[in-house]
């Protein structure tokens, strides 16, 4: 029972160790291993090699006392190994000497079988293969699985690109989206400017802040959204919806393209207006890349989807084979006015995430004025490969599980 306790308190002393601020304090100390005697039979007896009967460990103790002394050092405790025939005594260095230069004059005692100082170990294993930000949400985003979100963000994470948000008013102060908002424009007229419902939930799929310690992680962090208010939200609770003129969206459209902004979110879709596809057709000649939400009633997934040039993004249970993008749009956490976060579905909210993984690409691209080469992960378009779209299809599996 001595030793189980003793062997005990070494194990704790070894593996969990002092508070840090005390390791820096202690003193080295060396193993040195002393040879066991063999074990004996005697007839009519068991086995007599156990650690209790041992008849030569009080010798052993008076041995590894007497090498302490030789060498200036402190005999701590013991440990018999029988498995190995080794009897280990821990002995405590002065403060000043290497623990490596003792342990090495202390082999060459004729009494010592061999001695060695006590070494850290570290645990090359890691929790994942990607760290996982702290954001609580975060497991929850269908993207976190679907596009391994995690791991696109040691690529990129949107550093450097704006993105314009038309849509209904921005919570610029919800604690997901400090920060984020270079811009903010009001082009409704004659209405309220409270925080929105939707125009919040795209921000925050887009950019919510990552490593807060709350709520979701944005497709690009690290970008900048031009929040530029062109709808309007009307009605409450189930029936709330978000309603825009193509005057407002003009306006704003026109205020994204001479901004220079790099990604124009437009999570909406209606009839087609030759003064929106003039405007937009501008900002893709000067390098922007423009995604817009697919309406399955409409006609080729209503305007500006259909427009050529325009990247057009459906939610993957849509199931167009050879029509838009896909993306997750069920299910979505996202940031809701007032501190608040909420479950979202649709396309709007799809499109979202396909301009924030464009922000990602672009932020990789030599070219950045180019247009977004997004990937599919099947020939003839659909559901998009967000690793092939970011870092290429070459290089893409050396970073998947």
């Amino acid at each position: 029972m001595k030793h189980g306790r003793a062997l005990l308190a070494l194990l704790f002393a070894l593996i969990a160790g002092p508070p840090l601020h005390a390791r820096a304090e202690e003193a080295p100390r060396i193993l040195v291993m002393l040879r066991l005697a063999p074990a004996h039979f005697r007839a009519g007896s068991g086995y007599g090699g156990g650690y209790g009967e041992d008849q030569s460990a009080a010798a052993r103790r008076r041995i590894a006392s007497a090498v302490a002394r030789r060498n200036g050092l402190r005999l701590v405790d013991n440990w018999p190994m029988p498995m190995i025939g080794i009897d280990c005594f821990i002995m405590e260095v002065p403060k000043g000497r290497a623990a490596e230069d003792v342990a090495a004059r202390v082999s060459r005692d004729a009494a010592v079988e061999w001695s060695e100082p006590i070494a850290t170990f570290e645990a090359q294993g890691r929790a994942g293969a990607d760290p996982l930000p702290n954001d609580p949400l975060y497991p929850a985003q269908p993207v976190a699985r679907a596009w391994r979100l995690s791991m696109l963000h040691r690529t990129a994470t949107g550093r450097g690109e704006r993105v314009a948000v038309i849509d209904s008013q921005i919570d610029a102060r919800h604690p997901d989206l400090a920060g984020q908002v270079a811009v903010a424009r009001n082009f409704v007229d004659g209405a309220s400017i409270a925080a929105e419902r939707h125009g919040t939930g795209i921000a925050g799929v887009i950019a919510a802040r990552a490593d807060n310690g709350m709520g979701i992680v944005g497709i690009a962090p690290g970008a900048r959204l031009l929040a530029l208010r062109a709808c309007r939200e009307q009605g409450a609770g189930a029936a709330t919806a978000t309603l825009c003129d193509s005057l407002s969206l003009a306006r704003a459209v026109s205020f994204a393209v001479e901004q220079r902004a790099d990604v124009i979110n437009l999570s909406l879709a209606g009839p087609p207006s030759r003064l929106l596809e003039t405007l937009l057709r501008t900002g893709v000649s000067r390098g922007a890349t423009v995604v817009a939400a697919y309406d399955p009633k409409l006609p080729g997934g209503g305007f500006p989807a259909s427009m050529p040039g325009v990247v057009a993004v459906a939610e993957t249970t849509v199931g167009l084979a050879g029509g838009p993008y896909a993306a997750p749009g069920r299910d979505i956490p996202t940031t809701q006015p007032g501190g608040r976060w909420y479950l979202a579905n649709g396309s709007s909210y799809a499109a979202a995430e396909v301009s924030g993984l464009v922000a990602l690409l672009r932020e990789g691209q030599a070219h950045p004025g180019r247009r977004a080469a997004l990937v599919s992960a099947r020939p003839g378009g659909g559901e998009i490969d967000a690793c092939a779209s970011v870092v290429g299809k070459a290089k893409c599996g050396g970073l998947r599980p």
